[in-house]
């Protein structure tokens, strides 16, 4: 009987080690996107799902490289990443959510959703660990959000925005924004972030002209044609959700006099934005640094596996960049994704 129960004992030792997610092989420290992780001990691999917005941009490829970069770092954890084909692509996200949470193939699932409450609808229920990267979501099941404070982050790139149009000349410092998707969590959170932070450097920051472009270029560039027709004598600052609308807005704006010091600021701090800040073609840039982003979600979702605690918020940090600091910015990049 006690040869009976010791091997009872032994047996559901085992399962446990091996329900356990690895976070790193030996315990040891791996220097990842700046940061120095340190790996705790483990007994078993695991598989986390990494679902994004898009895999078809630049942005994008870097939270990517970091989330695989995980996996580099820890071989006994799986990584699988994937994403729509672009940012409106709702319908295709929600059958990957979908199908990935009922697959019964992974422990854990990392999500960046195009729509948030419809995502939160999806997971309800749901006891396998979810870790929200870049847009949170809203609800009990999402043990983490890793991301950038959208924000804190865009009020910083309005302060440095309003400070660079007052050195630029600019007697009248007005703003207009060329926001995401409109309702989209993080686009509102970027507007509001802008708009408080250039009031409160001074800065006007109009309202009521915002215009919407769904994230992408080419709406971007006719989003600011109706600027400039509805502003002829130009505008002092003009925000954007991210760099691709910044850079298509100033390329759309090249040429008008009236608005040749006018402060072109994006978002994410790209390579092509780097580029284009050193070459004159935008301004500034408010960078998230989403190679961390990927990285931190991903152990994130193992930390969850192995039944630690998180953080509710995990800060993937944010700087702005200009001239001064675009081509460290650069150099740091390429050493991500080439």
């Amino acid at each position: 009987m006690k040869k009976r129960l010791l091997a009872m004992l032994m047996t559901g030792a085992m399962v446990a080690s091996l329900a356990a997610c690895g976070g790193g092989s030996t315990g040891g420290d791996t220097k990842t996107g700046g940061d120095t992780k340190t790996g705790g001990d483990t007994a078993s691999g695991c598989s986390v799902d990494v679902i994004l917005k898009t895999t078809a941009s630049e942005y994008w490829s870097y939270v990517k490289a970091g989330a695989e970069a995980y996996s580099k770092d820890n071989p006994d954890v799986q990584v699988e990443v994937k994403g729509a084909t672009s940012e409106t692509a709702y319908d295709e996200q929600q059958n990957m959510i979908e199908t990935d949470l009922n697959s019964g193939a992974y422990d854990a699932f990392v999500i960046a959703p195009l729509q948030a409450d419809l995502v939160k609808t999806l997971i309800a229920g749901k006891t396998d660990p979810i870790i929200a990267v870049d847009t949170n979501i809203d609800a009990p099941e999402v043990l983490s959000f890793v991301g950038t404070g959208n924000e804190d982050a865009a009020a910083m790139g309005g302060k440095a925005a309003v400070e660079a149009a007052k050195a630029a000349g600019w007697d009248k410092v007005q703003a207009i924004a060329i926001s995401g998707v409109q309702g989209d969590g993080t686009a509102m959170a970027r507007l509001n972030g802008y708009e408080k932070g250039i009031t409160e450097a001074g800065g006007e920051f109009l309202k009521g002209e915002i215009q919407y472009a769904d994230a992408v270029a080419d709406k971007a560039a006719t989003s600011m044609e109706a600027i400039m027709q509805n502003h002829p004598d130009g505008v002092a600052i003009i925000v954007c959700n991210n760099d691709d609308m910044a850079m298509a807005a100033a390329r759309a704006a090249k040429g008008n006099a009236a608005y040749a010091k006018t402060i072109f600021v994006g978002f994410d701090g790209i390579q092509s934005a780097c580029n284009a800040i050193l070459a004159g073609e935008e301004t500034m840039s408010v960078a998230q640094e989403a190679y961390d982003m990927g990285y931190k979600a991903v152990e994130a979702a193992v930390k969850a596996v192995n039944g630690e605690t998180l953080d509710k918020f995990i800060d993937s940090g944010c700087d702005v960049i200009n001239k001064d600091n675009a081509q460290k910015r650069l150099d740091t990049l390429k050493g991500y994704i080439g």
